[in-house]
């Protein structure tokens, strides 16, 4: 029994040795425009009736954080169809690996809100900006699964994160635009390096 556990484990970790050596194909261009369309739509929605956000921080948080929510539904569906579909022999352990290399940064984003919200609220108006740079940092993380032209969308996060820092701040702090125009372009380049790479045969 120790022997079948002991091969069937090593088995196992070949998989997933095979499954870190090749290329993602499970993220699909379809989702991450719709996400863009999303980001777009809730930026719309917060300039409607969240006027003031920086006096319904909550408010603001809940938005974003739920769209983030539904965002991450739509390419976690897609991606596991794709996966099943054009990595059928290895769709489990390439899903665990593409997770596997974002989650950090997405955990450390989640963390970071906490923290702000229960430490230093008046902070908060920060947190667009540091979500596009844990957004960014976690593409980077992920490149070398994918597609090369991904690195422009990593470097489009951080930019427009610290961009957001340095320039949404007072009057403009939490604007609806600080998100939805990095974070609706961002999910487009996505989809548009996608299809480019699909094209190409990457």
């Amino acid at each position: 029994m120790q022997d079948l556990d002991r091969a069937l484990a090593e088995i196992g970790a070949i998989r997933s040795q095979l499954a870190k050596g090749e290329k993602f194909h499970g993220l699909g261009p379809t989702a991450f425009a719709a996400t863009a369309v999303l980001a777009v739509f809730a930026a719309v929605a917060q300039a409607l009736f969240l006027p003031a956000p920086s006096a319904h921080i909550p408010t603001f948080l809940m938005l974003w954080i739920g769209v983030a929510a539904v965002a991450a539904g739509v390419i976690g569906f897609e991606m596991v169809d794709r996966t099943r579909r054009l990595h059928s022999h290895l769709a489990q352990e390439m899903i665990m690996a593409a997770v596997g290399q974002f989650l950090p940064a997405a955990i450390t984003a989640a963390l970071l809100t906490a923290v702000l919200s229960l430490a230093a609220p008046q902070c908060l108006w920060m947190a667009p900006g540091l979500w596009q740079i844990a957004f960014g940092i976690g593409v980077f993380a992920s490149c070398r699964f994918l597609p090369r032209l991904m690195t422009l969308v990593g470097g489009w996060y951080i930019a427009t994160g610290l961009a957001c820092i340095a320039l949404a701040q007072g009057s403009h702090a939490l604007s609806p635009w600080s998100m939805g125009l990095p974070f609706g372009a961002g999910q487009l380049l996505v989809a548009a390096v996608l299809r480019y790479s699909e094209a190409a045969g990457e």
